[in-house]
């Protein structure tokens, strides 16, 4: 064929092709911007019968297929079992049942929370093929609203770390640059929402895991106080390090979920006795003269300039909403000590008899920690514990004179996804996986609410999140002041290209 011939025959096939293209990005539209609308309208339109619980899942199943190679977010998929539960709510609704909060919506499960008859890893090969009998109470709460349970969301190896790889599953990407982590130990959850593959997603938090990859995936992460969202089964009932939570694409998105996993369970001992039904309500409210504390460096700890730019130009934008904001933190010297040690010592009660009879199943650097806890003494514990007490105590009196403490969420932006975890920041090496985490994990060590609010991003486009703590059990004040800040600014409306 000549080369005149040849290429009219390309122009002819693409002629041809043309209407099938269009029809294919049609679809694709189509299944984005059912992907992409917030989960309180969402909801509204299954409500109103505009929208069935079928044609979302199939919207989200078409999403996911698109996507999800990509990014790694979702990594067990039950589009059978989805299907029969969809089918189930719409059959439910034509025959005028009455109906959750959440009622035909698409949810994703972290992966270290158990679901009933879907397969739960942890991502630790010892658990690859683990089939639970029972569901979490997050899972069995959500379920109960009428969510409908489509797979579970990639972690790290036990939640261990603030990123998000194992050897199970491989490493979760970035949706905004491929090249560079999520975050975690949420980060499957992060990005299966900054990609529109659920409006719905579960996580948990004890150094930072539902705070870190909000951050880095520009999406809205939030820690609730301890109880709020109990736990019955932890192994350490009064332990106030980790609790379970969500993350939403807007606060009002994040605020109706906890709607339904919130409220009190007679099983914990440190159960918040308070409906979760309360966080349903509308989140305006005057912050007129509301006294906002700013950080300073949280005692020497290095942020790169690039996050430390993008959250220090937003005190004119908590100025903006009347607030009075002045440079003041606590001492939080305490928290190195109380962290450090509850958590390893946590850590190897949890995992130290797998570690002992399965060592080569575990990463290095749990397994460091596991043995950290192993040869913590009591009496290293119980010091542990009473700086624990003293910084809890030291924390509240800060913030009687600040309703608000506002800081940066990490202290750098996404890294390589190739890297285990970041060993410096602004020219200070770091001797353990975790120290790059502090500005997260010392609020952990207070207990207190926290939330990560999308901020902006650096000038190469990664996203910056902006962390406000609020006083004690005060959940439903930080999500005010959250969703405030979040109106004032935007910036959580941008998605990534790819999704």
């Amino acid at each position: 064929m000549s080369e005149n011939n040849s290429t009219r025959r390309e122009i002819l096939l693409g002629i041809a092709a043309a209407p099938l293209l269009q029809e294919t990005l049609e679809a694709q539209a189509a299944s984005s911007s059912v992907c992409f609308l917030s989960t309180v309208e969402m909801a509204r339109l299954i409500r109103t019968k505009k929208l069935s619980a079928r044609e979302a899942l199939a919207e989200h199943l078409k999403q996911i297929e698109r996507v999800n190679p990509k990014v790694n977010a979702i990594v067990t998929l039950v589009p059978e079992m989805a299907a029969a539960a969809a089918a189930k709510a719409d059959e439910m609704q034509a025959h005028k049942e009455t109906l959750g909060p959440l009622h035909g919506l698409p949810v994703a499960h972290k992966d270290l929370l158990e679901t009933k008859g879907i397969r739960t890893t942890f991502g630790s090969p010892l658990y690859k093929d683990n089939i639970p009998t029972v569901d979490d109470i997050v899972v069995e709460r959500m379920r109960r609203a009428g969510a409908i349970t489509i797979g579970k969301t990639n972690t790290p190896e036990f939640g261990s770390g603030s990123q998000t790889f194992n050897k199970v599953f491989g490493a979760t990407y970035n949706p905004y640059d491929l090249t560079k982590t999520c975050g975690g130990s949420s980060g499957g959850a992060a990005v299966a929402l900054a990609c529109g593959l659920t409006p719905v997603a579960s996580g948990s938090d004890t150094g930072g895991s539902l705070r870190n990859p909000a951050a880095f995936c520009n999406v809205v992460g939030f820690r609730p106080s301890i109880g709020r969202v109990p736990n019955p089964n932890a192994a350490l009932a009064w332990s106030t390090l980790s609790t379970s939570g969500c993350l939403g694409r807007s606060v009002a998105d994040l605020a109706l979920v906890l709607s339904t996993i919130a409220g009190p369970d007679p099983r914990a001992p440190l159960s918040i006795n308070e409906p979760g039904e309360r966080f349903a309500r509308p989140l305006d409210r005057s912050f007129k003269g509301v006294r906002v504390a700013w950080f300073k460096d949280l005692g020497g700890v290095p942020f790169d300039p690039r996050v430390r730019a993008v959250v220090d130009g937003h005190r004119k934008t908590f100025e903006s909403l009347g607030c009075i904001v002045e440079q003041a933190e606590p001492d939080f010297a305490l928290a190195e000590i109380a962290f450090r040690v509850l958590r390893a010592w946590n850590t190897a009660n949890t995992y130290g008899a797998r570690q002992r009879e399965h060592p080569d199943a575990f990463k290095d650097t749990l397994t460091g920690e596991i043995e950290e806890g192993l040869r913590l003494s009591g009496m290293e514990v119980a010091r542990a514990e009473t700086a624990h007490g003293q910084l809890w105590r030291r924390f509240q009196a800060f913030l009687e004179k600040y309703e608000y403490f506002v800081l940066p969420t990490t202290q750098l932006p996404a890294f390589d996804v190739n890297t285990p975890y970041p060993t410096e920041i602004a020219g200070v090496k770091f001797d353990n996986y975790i120290d790059w985490m502090k500005s997260c994990w010392y609020i952990s060590a207070t207990g207190n609410p926290a939330a990560s609010v999308p901020g902006g991003f650096t000038p190469e486009g990664l996203p910056v999140g902006v962390q406000i703590v609020g006083r004690n059990k005060e959940d439903f004040s930080v999500l005010q002041m959250a969703h405030a800040f979040e109106q004032a600014t935007g910036f959580g409306k941008k998605r990534p290209a790819l999704a």
